[in-house]
């Protein structure tokens, strides 16, 4: 595994997402909006996530006092979809 990097800029984590085609999201069933995850293609999909609007993640997000930690490439040199939400 390769370095990982924290971030709490909005820009860099929509783009890290969208370069692997994730969409927004919060774990079924913990609330609105409940537990903030990322939905990636091959992933647990919409059955156990539900897709919500950047704008609604990134308002948990702030006001949850998040961070990003996330891994950018895998060892191999393929793109990564590592990634842990922790506190600021």
């Amino acid at each position: 595994m390769t370095e990982a990097e924290t971030t709490t800029d909005h820009d860099t984590i929509r783009r890290w997402a969208s370069e692997r085609d994730g969409v927004p999201a919060t774990v079924a069933g913990t609330g609105d909006p409940g537990i903030l995850r990322f939905d990636f293609p091959g992933g647990a999909g919409e059955d156990e996530l539900t897709h919500i609007e950047w704008d609604e993640w990134f308002e948990k997000f702030d006001r949850e006092n998040l961070a990003l930690l996330y891994q950018d490439e895998k060892a191999s040199g393929e793109p990564s979809t590592f990634f842990k939400l922790v506190k600021r």
